[in-house]
């Protein structure tokens, strides 16, 4: 279990040290292309959720974070050691909820900077966090989907 709280944090420092990086050398919304028409950075700030949605809901996402960790924190402890897909997508969701967290914490945002335009369609702006969060549930769900069949695999043999 201890592992995976490294990871955690390990993740949680490299969310706050690119997110300090974007915030003492980008400009806000001044785009600087990594690879023309698909890969840019661009600082950008986020009062909401993903997408901007719930703006200015401190309070809501204050409680809900707190609720998630314990949470995340509780499955690591009764579930991480069996499974450790699972552990890698509880160790992720933590990062990214903590990450965010602290933004909102002491910014009173989050700072976003990836922005992708794939096939021309302008994606969200994100960061590590999020990254963290995206495949915390991807892996989550391929453990979920991966441990159903192996229990479904084993009754039928019975």
């Amino acid at each position: 279990m201890w592992l995976y709280l490294v990871i955690a944090a390990l993740f949680v420092g490299l969310d706050q040290l690119t997110k300090w990086i974007v915030v003492k050398e980008l400009t806000i919304g001044q785009p600087i292309e990594i690879i023309s028409n698909f890969f840019y950075l661009n600082s950008y700030r986020n009062r909401g959720a993903a997408w901007g949605m719930l703006e200015g809901k401190f309070g809501f996402f204050f409680v809900v974070t707190v609720v998630v960790v314990i949470a995340l924190i509780y499955f690591l402890y009764k579930e991480g050691t069996k499974n450790r897909l699972f552990a890698w997508s509880i160790a992720l969701l933590l990062a990214g909820a903590i990450g965010n967290f602290i933004d909102r914490f002491t910014r009173g945002e989050v700072v976003d900077f990836f922005h992708f335009f794939p096939f021309g369609y302008n994606f969200p702006i994100f960061n590590v966090a999020d990254v963290c969060l995206t495949f915390g549930v991807i892996f989550m769900l391929v453990s979920v989907l991966f441990e159903e069949r192996l229990t479904k695999k084993g009754t039928n043999t019975q």
